[in-house]
């Protein structure tokens, strides 16, 4: 969740010029070419995990890091998260070997400090984390998500995930158009929270949810963390989404949010009430860029399409599963359109009701994992399909292995990563093994 500085271009904005650059810039079409992934860790003691690092040592090892040259963007989150994005990969498996490479560098340096990288969805051991980034845009954030209750800061300090990164798809309509690509991120999603919960621990306690994680952003307000609606063309439900969602903060210094005075945080101003009123200020191109990252829905349109719904997944390559499966089940035409037959009628079998993922089948996903007959059936079938395209992607054998293995203990067995947490969470500690080969 880096939430950089925009530039402003230009004056006051209109609200047909806003609503005419979200239909531009949201979904850039053409051929599917590019993955990537955005991986979210907590950083733990190497030899006592349940021991709390403090600041003053997470701020000494992260300086390190930030000297490493690494391909990945570095970054931290608010509660001290560390994250690696990668820049857009040709393939699968050059997203893995830089990736991997990058998080072999990373470990090794985080180990000479006594630290170590831990997947999973929530911590699993400590209570509420302090907030770590102390920039006036955090300040604003949290008093703005304070309003709707506790999962906000939770959501900011205590959570983690594995994010990918996937083209928008062709401007025509088949398996690879991106409207149907939209449509398939939002049927599967469900389907890959359930897969891949790894959360049921929040705050040291069980949650009742395998994914604590998920259940925090369905329990931030109604709006933000939202899907659009996925039944109207992508550009025109996003654009409506976009302007008639709440604007959490308005940027102070000269408004382009370089100052150092605190950001304003209005109540109850959407977008397009700002652009129209020109209160407190004029929206310009900057705010437009900046209030796009303040929104949290499961499938974000940023030009490619990303996937949030996913849990930080144990272990040192856990991550590869979920993104190899992911896209296999996207990128690969027959596998895309096999999985879109297997997904769509979860969509029709749910109670009509609210958006993901604040809707029965996304909630019933993250409480129940694959102990749900229905999502176990499409997990099952979504994940053979994978197994038969990712050598069609050039996967390696190792990362069939990788996700065959995930397949049957967890998938045909009905669990998720969830289910193993009767005993201690795996870290990914010092270099080891991994699927890059």
């Amino acid at each position: 969740m880096p939430l950089g500085d925009m530039p402003d271009s230009g004056g006051p904005l209109a609200e047909d010029e806003a609503e005419d650059l979200l239909r531009c810039i949201c979904f850039k079409t053409g051929p599917p070419r590019t993955v990537g992934v955005e991986l979210e860790w907590f950083v733990h003691d190497l030899g006592s995990p349940r021991l709390r690092v403090t600041p003053d040592r997470l701020r000494t090892a992260f300086g390190v890091l930030r000297t490493l040259p690494l391909r990945s963007a570095l970054t931290f989150e608010p509660g001290g998260q560390l994250e690696l994005s990668s820049p857009p990969a040709a393939s699968l498996m050059e997203c893995v070997t830089t990736v991997s490479a990058d998080l072999t560098a990373v470990r090794t340096a985080l180990a000479a400090h006594g630290l170590t990288l831990t997947g999973a969805g929530t911590d699993p051991w400590h209570p509420p984390r302090d907030r770590l980034l102390r920039q006036p845009r955090y300040d604003a954030m949290e008093t703005y998500l304070d309003r709707t209750g506790p999962a906000g800061r939770a959501m900011m300090r205590d959570s983690a995930s594995v994010q990918v990164c996937l083209d928008a798809g062709h401007e025509e309509p088949g398996p690879l158009g991106f409207e149907r690509r939209w449509r398939l991120a939002h049927l599967l999603g469900p389907v890959l929270v359930a897969a891949f919960a790894n959360s049921p621990v929040l705050h040291g306690r069980p949650s009742g949810l395998r994914s604590a994680r998920q259940g925090l952003w369905a329990d931030l307000d109604p709006v933000r963390a939202t899907a659009p609606d996925t039944r109207r063309e992508p550009r025109a439900a996003w654009a409506a989404h976009v302007l008639d969602a709440p604007v959490m903060c308005v940027r102070g210094g000269d408004g382009d949010g370089t100052g150092d005075g605190p950001w304003a945080v209005p109540e109850a101003l959407t977008l397009r009430q700002w652009l129209r009123s020109g209160w407190p200020r004029p929206a310009t191109r900057g705010d437009l860029d900046y209030h796009l990252t303040t929104l949290f829905p499961p499938v974000r349109p940023r030009g490619h399409l990303e996937l949030r719904m996913i849990d930080a997944q144990p272990g040192e390559d856990g991550w590869i599963v979920p993104l190899a499966v992911t896209a296999a089940l996207f990128d690969d035409p027959v596998a895309a359109e096999a999985a879109y037959r297997v997904v769509e009628p979860l969509a029709g079998a749910a109670p009509a009701g609210a958006p993901p993922p604040r809707d029965a089948l996304w909630r019933g996903a993250a409480r129940d994992g694959l102990t749900s007959p229905a999502l176990r059936e499409a997990a099952v079938a979504c994940f053979a399909l994978a197994l038969r395209a990712l050598p069609r992607r050039g996967a390696s054998s190792a990362v069939l292995d990788a996700v065959a293995a995930f397949h049957e203990r967890h998938v045909l067995r009905g669990r998720c990563p969830a289910d193993d947490q009767s005993s201690p969470v795996t870290t990914a500690g010092a270099p080891g093994k991994d699927a890059r080969t």
